[in-house]
């Protein structure tokens, strides 16, 4: 599976945010001395490396996703211990509620010593962290496995649309695609208004998570970006103007599914993975994920039936980077910007690209890599369950603003599932 960074101009007004990232690491000092009573950071990686040494970090993550956590506790956690770290796993339901407890910690006083050491974020509540000072920023530039990132790819550098700004460092990529049984639906819609049409022709086979859901959320976003009958863009800066001119369409599409979905839309499942079980157990004919690169394991694990299949239609689906990013008063602080550069690794990279591992595709760019890496991801096979990146990448579609995020969510809970 060729895994190569998708280049793009840098878009305007963000070189100033490049320029953060390519910064020379003396001049980092300051911006890395954290909170207000907290102990300056070492000013070279040796030192921080050195100071890093005995710490636990304690890293919060969805905790849904058994690819994942298994890559964390299998690859993660014993790499990290050559370092002399321990890797806490911390499981969370939504990374919202992470991000608000490292902000509690800092209301509460706690400039130093908070228990958030490491989020996997990105998105809205990297926007939220951002905008209230939350994540610890200017210190990539120090991390020696930077120099395997494209940083002229935008897709590294806007998080949602959210400058970076050198505050969270880049850990994977996905795509948003759908996972159908072959053996059930020998060929399956090609088009965004097909799989529409497909849903109203096949009552009670197709159902998808309620929003606030991640992968629900995403699914009403593919729709309004590819449903939309005037052929209109829709703005990636959400305004109240814009959401106005929009949406009228979509939570139309949306309500006229609702007799055709399981349970005629009367109920939804509660995430992914309930989504997940309903397909397993030949419920609903489809499921869906930003992670396709996880339906090989989850078929070799006896989860999925050995028929299942990836697809993406052909006007392309969501795609988006996931970031590790470090509370500014993380407790371990050191230890938390030493595992960030460790799961940027060529190492750690490739063992979480690999089919039979999590399958997350990488964001190093394989053009960077030294030959023996370049080679090694070159040659990684892409299974039949799945498909190539390259294929899942064709015509992607950037994610909207987070702005967009919460008042889609809000939306849909008060005109399709008629709740407040």
């Amino acid at each position: 599976m060729r895994t190569r960074t998708q280049r793009s101009r840098p878009a305007p007004g963000r070189r100033a945010a490049l320029g953060v990232w390519l910064a020379a690491a003396g001049m980092l000092a300051g911006a890395c001395s954290g909170a207000g009573n907290a102990e300056p950071l070492p000013e070279d990686w040796p030192e921080l490396r050195a100071a890093a040494r005995g710490q636990t970090v304690n890293l919060f993550m969805f905790g849904g996703d058994a690819g994942a956590n298994s890559y964390i506790d299998e690859e993660v956690a014993p790499a990290a211990k050559k370092l002399g770290i321990t890797v806490k796993r911390v499981p969370v339901a939504d990374t919202q509620d992470t991000v608000q407890k490292a902000l509690g910690d800092l209301r509460a006083g706690k400039e130093s010593g908070g228990s958030v050491d490491l989020v996997w974020v990105n998105g809205e509540n990297f926007r939220t962290g951002k905008q209230a000072g939350l994540w610890l920023c200017g210190y990539t530039a120090l991390m020696p496995n930077l120099k395997y990132l494209d940083t002229s790819d935008s897709t590294l550098t806007e998080d949602f649309g959210t400058p970076v700004d050198d505050c969270e460092t880049p850990w994977s990529r996905a795509r948003f695609a759908f996972v159908y049984d072959s053996a059930r639906t020998p060929e399956p819609p090609r088009t965004m208004a097909a799989l529409i049409q497909w849903i109203k022709d096949h009552p009670g086979h197709f159902t998808y998570p309620a929003p606030p859901d991640f992968t629900g959320s995403a699914f009403v976003r593919q729709v309004l970006l590819t449903t939309r009958q005037d052929g209109t863009e829709v703005p990636a800066a959400y305004s109240r103007k814009a959401y106005d001119a929009v949406t009228s369409e979509l939570w139309k599409t949306l309500d006229d599914l609702k007799p055709a979905l399981w349970r005629e839309g009367a109920t939804y499942p509660k995430d992914q993975a309930a989504l997940n079980d309903l397909f397993a157990n030949g419920e609903v004919d489809m499921t869906m994920t930003y992670n396709p690169a996880e339906v090989p394991a989850l078929v070799d694990k006896g989860q999925f039936p050995r028929t299942a299949r990836v697809f993406v239609p052909d006007d392309g689906t969501l795609g988006n980077t996931s970031y590790l990013a470090v509370p500014v008063n993380a407790a371990h602080r050191q230890a938390a910007l030493v595992l960030s550069d460790l799961m940027l690794s060529p190492e750690l990279q490739y063992a979480k690209a690999r089919p039979g591992g999590w399958g997350a595709y990488t964001v190093l760019d394989p053009d960077r890599l030294p030959e023996p890496w370049r080679e090694k991801f070159a040659s990684t096979t892409t299974p039949r369950t799945t498909l190539p990146i390259e294929e899942l990448s064709r015509n992607a579609r950037p994610e909207l603003s987070g702005d967009w995020v919460g008042p889609l969510d809000k939306g849909w809970r008060q005109r399709v599932a008629g709740t407040s």
